[in-house]
């Protein structure tokens, strides 16, 4: 866990855990069994970040999400590409993003349709 001042949201996944420093830059600790941690971007400028079970999302400052860790059913690899997102947060296996013309975005996993 980090050991500096300065931080301004947290987020916890099923064993790791990740902060957003207020300049915008993420720190993540814990399991890097699927890239928690080694995996999370050093130097994007974020809003807001979220932990799913083994992976992460975070809210760039341009709207775009950023994504890390666990891709074993989509987590990262089917992240949208577009800006425009307002809002994120995460499921065990699954994200959710909302835009800024109200739509909803989602990936990673579908099983429960979620």
């Amino acid at each position: 866990a980090p050991t500096d001042a300065g931080f301004v949201a947290i987020a916890c996944g099923t064993s790791h855990s990740v902060a957003l420093r207020n300049d915008g830059t993420v720190v993540a600790w814990g399991s890097n069994s699927n890239g928690q941690r080694n995996d999370a971007p050093t130097r994007a400028a974020f809003v807001a970040i979220a932990c799913g079970g083994d992976h992460s999302v975070g809210l760039r400052n341009d709207g775009m999400v950023a994504t890390w860790g666990d891709n074993s059913i989509g987590q990262r690899n089917d992240a949208p590409t577009c800006a425009g997102f307002v809002a994120i947060a995460c499921g065990r296996d699954h994200s959710v993003g909302l835009r800024n013309d109200g739509m909803v975005a989602t990936w990673g996993a579908d099983e429960q349709r979620q």
